[in-house]
């Protein structure tokens, strides 16, 4: 057993790489896998072009289809809406929004943030309600700051100045309104840090209808996952902070870098299971299996993205240089995964000149691949 000295010190040792450490709560290291390869096909337009800039930031799975949301720095006409996808071809089958706002959220104290821009970084489906959704805001800083009773009652939120937002999103007929709205506060020994562009960009909820927020990188540098249990009545409280806790799982550790979790779903590899978090490791090209129960260490698969050539002067199939996952869904026994084309980065890809108009077009790619049964073994 560890004592606490030992526990103390352990998140210094080094382990795999000078790269990664690793939490004492299993004292092992995660586990990883051999590589796998996944090539994607382009998200299309109903024109037949592929998607300009959606800026993609979430993927969901249902009996319909694929849902994405789009985050405030896409293309005009991506804004506030809900693209449903088809799961086999990755064409758009329907667009819905932009969204407006319930006279409810109106009256809140995040009516201008929401009436605006707001920065969508994730979507999950609402565990009490039908054609529901529920969407997380991150980057905030050109808004106007809360002021008056909004600035007292929002004013310690763990994180940034203004607080991160879980928002339900009701589809009326063909509308989309935003129907709800809580503050997230983070708890202040979790230190979270004040990073606008670095906050929360996974939703996950369990079988429990625990909620799983997935953090890009806290005051240390280091992905989190935090927690909250929600109840049907969770957006009746819209004056009063909704409190999230760490989840205490085992995540890796880096001592330098930038490893941020961009998507995340949960997959119960049987009936008895407690669930794994499946989440995407942006900037390292990888997969995370994380245990729910922290029982067992996070088994890591790296990830080697392709995309497809119909020019015959070029490779059918050729290696990305920067993919920037940011859509996890499991849809039965396959991992469907999407790109949030990361501007600085993304002509990096053309190796192709036929390719280049798709690339400049920031259109994004979904990529598929197998669950592997040997990502949950035990040991």
């Amino acid at each position: 057993m560890l004592t606490s000295k030992c526990k103390k010190l352990c998140r210094f040792i080094v382990c795999l790489s000078p790269l990664l450490i690793w939490s004492c709560s299993s004292a092992q290291p995660p586990r990883v896998l051999e590589a796998v390869e996944t090539t994607g096909q382009w998200v299309l337009e109903e024109s037949g072009e592929t998607m300009l800039d959606p800026q993609t930031s979430g993927l969901i799975n249902d009996e319909v289809g694929l849902w994405t949301i789009s985050d405030r720095s896409a293309d005009k006409s991506q804004i506030q809406q809900l693209h449903l996808l088809d799961r086999d071809s990755g064409a758009i089958i329907k667009r819905y929004g932009p969204m407006r706002l319930s006279a409810k959220v109106i009256n809140s104290c995040f009516a201008t943030y929401l009436g605006d821009n707001p920065d969508y970084e994730a979507i999950v489906l609402h565990p009490f309600k039908r054609n529901a959704w529920l969407l997380v805001t991150e980057d905030a800083t050109n808004s106007p700051i809360l002021s008056g009773k909004c600035a007292d009652d929002f004013a310690k939120t763990g994180s940034t100045e203004y607080p991160t937002l879980l928002v339900e999103v009701t589809k009326q007929d063909e509308e989309l309104i935003v129907s709800g709205v809580r503050a997230i506060q983070f708890p202040h020994e979790a230190q979270v840090g004040d990073f606008p562009n670095d906050g929360i960009e996974g939703l996950s909820i369990a079988k429990d209808n625990t909620l799983y927020l997935g953090l890009e990188k806290d005051n240390a540098g280091q992905p989190r996952v935090f927690k909250v249990a929600l109840s049907a009545d969770v957006f009746e409280q819209t004056e009063r902070f909704l409190q999230v806790e760490d989840a205490q799982l085992n995540m890796p550790v880096f001592s330098q870098g930038n490893h941020p979790i961009n998507g995340m779903d949960i997959y119960y590899p049987d009936d008895a299971s407690d669930g794994y978090l499946l989440a995407a490791a942006r900037n390292d090209n990888e997969l995370w299996v994380i245990d729910l129960t922290a029982q067992q260490p996070t088994t890591i698969i790296p990830l080697v993205f392709l995309a497809q050539s119909d020019d015959a002067q070029c490779a059918t199939n050729y290696k990305m240089d920067n993919a920037s996952i940011e859509g996890v869904a499991v849809a039965d026994q396959q991992l469907i995964l999407i790109n949030d084309p990361w501007k600085v980065n993304y002509l990096k890809n053309v190796t192709c000149e036929s390719q280049r108009e798709k690339y400049e077009r920031m259109s994004p790619l979904i990529f598929s691949l197998p669950i592997d049964s040997n990502w949950f073994v035990k040991r």
